[in-house]
């Protein structure tokens, strides 16, 4: 997904703008970049790849170089970041996060205008960042070159561009994606992740709100156009995107996923001998279940971390299955003989879940149960870049409805519906597919209340397919 981090400054931003952006590591797939603006009037940049590397360690040499009292950094789902422009509004730096549905048919129109012209990522796809920095310098004034991006754009976009004035920050038009503002003696911060704040002494001033524009200098905030009203921030923030120190719109992740636990327990009838939580994200959901249950809270797996990359980085399924199965280490003297229930963040192709169920069986396990914080996702997310190698039809509610219809694509709405007949048949094949003793998502309602905003401010595509 990427995210990303912003620092004005009366004092030097480099060790504040490094671990900042560093705190969001856990977004990012593919590339990882910081720009500052120099004393002097220029910039500073770097950029790397840091698909099977650390942030930290591929800019630890970088920042020595580094000096200016404003910056911005970014973990980019896979795009070069921040990019250095040059336009009649004045030099400046720019990143995203977001998803450009309509990128093509933005790109012809500025064709159009015979006076533009792209750099080609691999693979002859041209950088979306680019392609947003084109549609702000088509207008008179970098506010309303933002405000007209946003317009246009069909999916999502938020961003920070790294100027002369100061660093504007610009939410998504529909606040798809958080940013938070932090404040400390002589400093102003913009994050994604309010978890970088803390230890950085910086406290949240505010949220925000969706379309918002806002103005950030080393002396303060100037709001340079006001929210909209309408909102579709994304859900799955809560579920597993988001770090468990980090709130959005003021509702911190691990308290929502204790939340969602509970729910999960107050609907349950299975009494197995203990809960766990499948590392990282379910571990919160099984927490709030356990105490929700009374039931005890262990840790049958152990996740090993220090060497192994994401799971869903990699392209190629055979390597994201061998890098999931790498990092959970089975505890047996916890697994043997003992009906285990565990909380999961989601269940998305089932893949790597049935080698883990396998392997529990392996180790002695008498009975698996499994309980999902969300509900079943039936569509691919068209607002944000969670994993651009996810076909929708890979998806194992897909797959099911493909064995049980013959199609993939029938009676989805009935599928989506919790309580009809279509819904329980499927949930039964996954089940049995996965080798689960039993299955119980979580509902749409008790998601929604987890989380506790309306259910109109949510976004909640992936699992009813209402946008």
């Amino acid at each position: 997904m990427g995210g990303f981090f912003a620092v004005a400054s009366k004092d030097d931003c480099v060790a504040d703008l490094f671990y900042g952006t560093d705190y969001h590591s856990h977004l990012g797939t593919k590339r990882g970049g910081l720009a500052v603006k120099n004393p002097e009037g220029g910039f500073t940049r770097f950029i790397h790849d840091i698909t099977n590397a650390q942030f930290r360690s591929k800019f630890e040499l970088d920042i020595q170089k580094m000096h200016g009292h404003r910056g911005i950094g970014i973990i980019s789902d896979y795009e070069d970041q921040p990019l250095l422009i040059g336009s009649h509004l004045g030099n400046y730096a720019i990143v995203t996060v977001g998803k450009v549905n309509n990128a093509e048919a933005l790109i012809q129109q500025a064709f159009g205008k015979r006076a533009t012209h792209f750099c080609e990522m691999s693979g002859g796809e041209i950088n979306p960042t680019e392609l947003i920095a084109t549609l702000i310098n088509q207008e008179e004034s970098f506010e309303a070159g933002i405000a007209k991006a946003l317009e246009v754009i069909d999916g999502s976009c938020s961003l920070l561009l790294l100027t002369d004035k100061g660093i504007y920050a610009a939410r998504d038009r529909l606040g798809r994606t958080p940013i938070a503002i932090g404040r400390k003696e002589n400093a102003w911060a913009a994050t994604m992740e309010t978890c970088a704040f803390p230890n950085l002494d910086y406290k949240t001033e505010r949220y925000l709100g969706p379309g918002e524009i806002v103005l950030i200098t080393e002396d303060g905030l100037e709001q340079k156009k006001a929210p909209g009203t309408a909102m579709k921030v994304c859900s799955f923030l809560w579920v597993y995107y988001g770090f468990p120190a980090s709130s959005y719109e003021g509702i911190n992740v691990e308290a929502c996923r204790n939340r969602c636990g509970a729910r999960l327990a107050r609907r349950d009838t299975v009494k197995p001998d203990l809960v766990a939580g499948i590392p990282d994200s379910g571990v919160g959901h099984a927490i709030g279940y356990a105490n929700e249950s009374g039931l005890p809270y262990q840790r049958p797996f152990a996740k090993y971390t220090p060497t192994w990359p994401r799971s869903f980085m990699p392209q190629d399924q055979r390597m994201r299955d061998l890098v999931a199965r790498m990092k959970l280490i089975p505890i047996r003297e916890l697994i043997a003989g003992k009906k285990l229930l565990f909380c999961e963040d989601s269940i998305v192709r089932g893949t790597q879940l049935k080698d883990t169920v396998r392997r529990l069986y392996d180790k002695g396990a008498q009975e698996v149960h499994m309980r999902p914080a969300c509900p079943p996702l039936m569509y691919g997310c068209k607002y944000l870049n969670f994993s651009r190698s996810r076909s929708i039809m890979d998806l194992a509610t897909r797959k099911a409805i493909k064995e049980l219809e013959g199609r993939q694509d029938e009676h989805l709405e009935d599928y989506a519906k919790e309580g009809t007949v279509r819904h329980q048949a499927m949930i039964d094949l996954i089940r049995r597919q996965l080798g689960l003793t039993t299955l119980q998502y979580q509902t749409l309602g008790d998601l929604v209340e987890a989380i506790g905003l309306p259910e109109e401010k949510l976004c909640t595509y992936c699992w009813s397919g209402k946008e």
